[in-house]
């Protein structure tokens, strides 16, 4: 142990990855029937794609969407996840049901409901707040009163009002945890930090921030997801403009966080070549942070030296050993604890369940 009471670490060692921004339901989306037109906007992708899929989870869906999506993470090092769940059809019982998913896999996580007042019909700003986002906040209650471990979720300013807004920052408060948020992640959210800023604090995860201003006056973290904004094709967020801790996250494409520092460094070095990979790799620190548990998780990777001046044109590093709180969970690559065959073969059924109700 180091001086912190952590296992002290080999230059092929790091503590477990961290996650800062996951979707776990996402990963049954992969095969899904294609939308009934091509996606021109990114509110376009919410509406035809992620709002499409959401309505049609089911708690047998999102069981396997979790095991799945901690399986995956596992694989790649990353021991802790921070999740941001929307099921506007199963919403009581949908945090537990996730948390349990992944603590038998054995991955950690922090999960929340997403809460929007586009329910139903449309978002309509003098409707004030909904039922199902009343439900939402008793769910993320019900879950942290419960003992687990999450915070209180919203979807994004530009979907609620700001009756929903005020009462999911005063029921964080009331736990004495954050508000998981996206904030300014494409055009029509634009104006969220206005709506929001009296309300932050440090407990906040600002996830995106692709479009705020350099002066945004947000309290909490901001979350980068390169791999999502270039997908979703909203921009980039210029993360070290910001006077915030800067964490990463995935936005639901998995959980490789190596991976995702790489892209972060190619896509910081195209805007600005004089860019290294240190402010990148912090954001992997910052997400230790986040979940400091990590820290008492040792992954030994498949390359002799994880510095991030190598590990930044290196791929196909892997993880080869996995200690959870001690406990081995991967051993010469292969898991130990789990049987990953049988979760890919239910989360397959699953998803075929799943993209049957899509096709109507």
């Amino acid at each position: 142990m180091d001086v912190t009471g952590h296992p002290t670490l080999a230059p092929n060692q790091t503590p477990g990855m961290v996650c800062a921004h996951h979707h776990l339901y996402s990963a049954l989306a992969r095969g899904m029937p294609a939308p009934p037109r091509t996606p021109t906007s990114f509110l376009e992708i919410l509406e035809l794609v992620w709002w499409r899929l959401d309505v049609a989870l089911d708690l047998d869906t999102i069981e396997w969407s979790a095991k799945l999506g901690a399986l995956e993470a596992l694989e790649r090092g990353t021991t802790c996840i921070i999740d941001h769940h929307e099921s506007p059809n199963a919403i009581e019982g949908s945090l537990t049901t996730i948390a349990d998913a992944c603590a038998e896999v054995g991955v950690r996580v922090n999960t929340c409901y997403g809460v929007t007042d586009r329910h139903p019909g449309g978002f309509e700003p003098s409707r004030g707040m909904t039922d199902p986002a009343r439900r939402g906040l008793a769910e993320c209650e019900r879950f942290i009163r419960g003992g687990g471990h999450g915070m209180v979720g919203v979807h994004a300013a530009f979907t609620c009002s700001d009756e929903t807004l005020e009462a999911a920052a005063g029921l964080a408060d009331d736990l004495d945890v954050g508000v998981h948020i996206h904030v300014a992640e494409g055009h029509a959210d634009r104006g969220s930090a206005t709506r929001i800023r009296a309300l932050t604090n440090d407990r906040w995860l600002l996830i995106h921030g692709v479009h705020l201003p350099d002066d945004h006056g947000l309290a909490g973290t901001v979350v980068h997801n390169p791999r999502s904004n270039m997908n979703n094709a909203v921009g980039y967020a210029r993360p070290g403009r910001f006077a915030n801790r800067i964490g990463l996250g995935t936005d639901g494409i998995g959980a490789d966080m190596l991976d995702e520092f790489r892209l972060a460094y190619v896509r910081s070095r195209e805007h600005d070549v004089q860019s290294t990979p240190d402010p990148l790799w912090a954001m992997l620190e910052a997400n230790a942070d986040l979940f400091p548990e990590c820290r008492n998780d040792v992954v030994t990777w498949s390359y002799d030296d994880m510095d991030p001046w190598k590990l930044a044109f290196t791929t196909g590093v892997a993880p080869v050993r996995v200690e959870i709180e001690g406990r081995v969970v991967m051993d010469n690559g292969v898991l130990t604890t789990i049987d990953a065959d049988e979760i890919r073969a239910k989360a397959a059924e699953a998803a075929m369940r799943l993209h049957k109700l899509l096709e109507n």
